[in-house]
């Protein structure tokens, strides 16, 4: 697991771990998910959060289970986490 200091950090590098995993491009993966490919990008630059819809979009992409891309989350690492509210 790479340290973000921020959920999007966090997601961003699962993303990137997965899609690379799965040898895709950002461009596959944004096209089996039906999204932008500026968006796959964002999203793994931790530019953007992804909505659950999206998430769910992704892991259908990557033929995985949303636990696997969220896998990072631990309990001790979402202690950890601090949210902008």
């Amino acid at each position: 697991m790479k340290t973000g200091t921020n959920d999007t950090e966090i997601f961003g590098a699962a993303l990137k771990r997965w899609r690379e995993k799965r040898e895709l491009t950002q461009d596959d993966l944004a096209h089996a998910a039906g999204i932008a490919s500026s968006y796959v990008s964002q999203l793994e630059r931790a530019g953007k959060s992804p909505s659950l819809t999206i998430i769910l979009k992704l892991c259908r992409a990557l033929n995985i289970p949303p636990a696997d891309l969220l896998s990072d989350f631990t309990l001790p690492t979402v202690k950890r986490l601090r949210f902008d509210e």
